[in-house]
């Protein structure tokens, strides 16, 4: 019963993880860069869904609601004043610039809210589904991340695949160079791109916030680290990879720290990637890209 515990304990951190990775995956398979920024999407979507159930005292659905709506615009602001003018730049300068967002982000928060941490109330509530006469206890909260996570998935999946948008996307990807001659509006594609993105930022935030109740302004910074890993981990780039890369990564997470040691197991996830990109650089499901010169 303890191996099936941490194993819903790893799938559902897992499913959080996968939900971040999407949204790194995605811009990075269409602007081709790394919004480092993304983790403190996070930490906004929970803020703004904790004040508007707490404050606001509005309905848990409409609080995370509310937050995926802010953390869109936000999203595509980010996009628009600090991506979009370094479309031609080195991707050094795009790096540079992501980590100055995230650390603008951060002192915001730190600002508006103060460094004292809110005790998060869980979207869910806080019942528990009891197996094998009481043996074996799953919280609500790891249902509804791990359904919410194969629900964004699969219609992210659709959503790339069957729409005008998705497809759009999937050319920019492919060449935007040729998708501008074919009519794309590259711009509006990558700012969409960033939208969705935080969109399913505000809903990891919620989620995590929900399952580890603390909340503060650096709540994102470390989980944002590990789903670009996870990320990584799948193959950036690739949709699947990154809920593959995201679920392995919660449960290797979990089970260190059940079995090995609580203090070491970041240390064991960062290792596991290593040992994967020197087996495979491309990541479990990335291809490899044979560049002209």
């Amino acid at each position: 019963m303890t191996f099936l515990s941490f194993l819903i304990s790893g799938l559902s951190l897992g499913s959080v993880y996968a939900i971040i990775a999407l949204g790194y995956t995605m811009v990075y398979g269409i602007a081709k860069m790394l919004n480092f920024a993304h983790g403190d999407v996070i930490m906004v979507g929970a803020y703004v869904c904790f004040f508007a159930t707490t404050r606001g005292n509005l309905h848990p659905v409409f609080g995370v609601l509310l937050a995926m709506v802010v953390c869109t615009i936000l999203g595509v602001v980010i996009e628009r004043l600090a991506y979009k003018p370094l479309r031609t730049a080195t991707s050094l300068a795009v790096l540079i610039t992501a980590i100055g967002v995230s650390y603008f982000l951060q002192n915001a928060a730190l600002l508006l809210w103060s460094s004292n941490p809110k005790v998060f109330t869980s979207v869910v509530g806080n019942g528990s589904l009891k197996l094998f006469d009481g043996q074996l206890t799953i919280s609500v909260i790891a249902i509804v991340t791990i359904v919410a996570c194969l629900i964004i998935m699969a219609a992210l999946t659709w959503f790339t695949g069957k729409t005008k948008m998705g497809k759009a996307m999937r050319a920019c990807s492919e060449d935007k160079g040729a998708a501008q001659l074919m009519g794309i509006n590259v711009n509006f594609t990558i700012s969409v791109t960033f939208a969705i993105g935080s969109a399913l930022a505000a809903i990891a935030g919620v989620l995590l916030c929900s399952a580890y109740p603390t909340l503060m302004p650096t709540t994102g910074s470390m989980p944002g680290i590990k789903a670009f890993t996870a990320a990584v981990l799948g193959g950036i780039g690739s949709i699947p990879g990154a809920m593959i890369g995201g679920i392995l990564l919660g449960v290797i997470e979990i089970f260190g720290k059940g079995y090995i040691s609580t203090q070491l197991s970041d240390a064991i996830v960062f290792s596991v990637l290593i040992l994967t990109l020197l087996v495979k650089p491309t990541g479990l499901l990335g291809k490899k890209i044979n560049e002209k010169v």
